[in-house]
């Protein structure tokens, strides 16, 4: 599939302009972001299938890439992710949201093709700032760095909600409480997905320092559907 590129990347980038990217931005896009989908819809400016990568975009050209429910639907991730790091801009930020595989929906759409955990993307982390539990990193040679990781819970039924906020804001106070969660309690109240952010492994990144990166668990609280 040849990209679509309904617009002036270099222009942009000789005015000086700070790129935000939303992969898999469908039919709504955030203002001043820009779009790119399989799909030629209004809100998108970009036509391209991700899975053939972003050659379209220079090197280190974003500061930031969105890219919400989108995932789990490609393949292979690991190029996919490999793309990502390449456009970012060194201490650029990729914002991420994928169904948890705990998630009853995630099995009920037929394009869904992959799982997602909290040591998903560990494997791609460096085992200095790994969480407590380490995992091999030598399937890959990419290397990124998780600024924040966190649970959502939600449900269809509205009612339960608030007991499901409550519950996310426990289990989302420590990566000790989100690794026993997903061990032992994940099919008993399961999660509806996971959000973070990460950027290239040897950025500081927006939140500054190292133990911060390690620790910290707290993303934006924004909805998503999947």
């Amino acid at each position: 599939m040849e990209p679509i590129v309904k617009i002036d990347i270099d222009k942009l980038l000789d005015e000086g302009r700070d790129l935000v990217v939303d992969l898999g931005c469908g039919s709504k896009k955030r203002r001043g972001r820009i779009g790119i989908d399989r799909v030629d819809l209004p809100a998108v400016d970009i036509v391209a299938d991700l899975e053939q990568g972003l050659g379209f975009l220079p090197d280190h050209s974003v500061r930031e890439i969105h890219c919400r429910s989108v995932l789990e639907h490609l393949d292979p991730f690991e190029t996919v992710l490999r793309e990502i790091l390449r456009v970012l801009k060194p201490e650029g930020t990729a914002h991420i949201f994928v169904p948890h595989f705990s998630n009853p929906y995630f099995y009920s759409d037929p394009t869904h093709i992959r799982f997602f955990g909290l040591y998903t993307f560990q494997y791609f982390v460096p085992p200095e700032l790994q969480l407590r539990r380490k995992v091999p990193t030598y399937y890959s040679d990419l290397r990124l760095r998780i600024l924040s990781q966190r649970l959502v819970f939600r449900s269809s039924f509205k009612f339960i909600n608030p007991i499901k906020k409550a519950f996310g804001w426990l289990i989302n106070r420590h990566s000790l409480l989100q690794a026993y969660y997903e061990e032992t309690l994940c099919w008993l109240f399961p999660a509806h997905g996971i959000e973070l952010i990460f950027t290239h492994a040897g950025a500081e990144g927006p939140s500054g320092s190292i133990e911060k990166a390690k620790t910290d668990n707290t993303a934006p609280k924004k909805r998503s559907s999947t």
